[in-house]
């Protein structure tokens, strides 16, 4: 079971813009970091549901616990539906092939994330599923919102794990 938390107040509790989401994806992020983890954040809006997850690998010893799918699992739950057709994810790393096909799979209208990933990356940097015209979803996707604060704490990250 995640620890994806659900706010129903609406996103009106929060800036309203990509940039309000992703910051709050970053504090998430690190989360993700203190509990021992890749620091990588995520926020789900659809209508006035918002999830929020952060990466749980190390918690939950489990390979698939990234942010993104434990925040589409919470979303179809809360929503009693699979197809997240309205629904905007914000996370702070490009998505790997994964959660990208999973992104996919669910629907997901839009998807904002904020650094890319060049190792893994499968918005086009490592790996193309986003926009792959073989996919049988097209969704619409903005990359670098404050690709630069996510960036350096991903970098912080790691440099302190070498």
């Amino acid at each position: 079971m995640s620890t994806a938390s659900a706010v129903f107040n609406g996103p009106e509790k929060m800036k309203s813009s990509d940039e309000g989401y992703m910051r709050r994806a970053i504090a998430l992020a690190q989360r993700a970091v203190d509990a021992g983890d890749v620091p990588v954040g995520a926020v789900l809006v659809c209508g006035d549901l918002v999830l929020e997850a952060h990466n749980e690998k190390e918690l939950q010893r489990d390979a698939t616990a990234h942010a993104e799918i434990l925040l589409l699992r919470d979303a179809s739950r809360a929503l009693g539906a699979w197809r997240l057709s309205d629904a905007t994810v914000y996370v702070t790393k490009e998505p790997c092939v994964m959660c990208a096909g999973a992104i996919v799979a669910a629907r997901v209208k839009r998807l904002v994330y904020a650094a890319r990933d060049s190792k893994g990356g499968a918005d086009g940097s490592a790996f193309d599923i986003l926009r792959s015209p073989k996919t049988n979803h097209r969704l619409d996707v903005t990359a670098g919102v404050l690709e630069d604060e996510a960036s350096e704490q991903l970098q912080r990250f790691f440099r302190a794990k070498r």
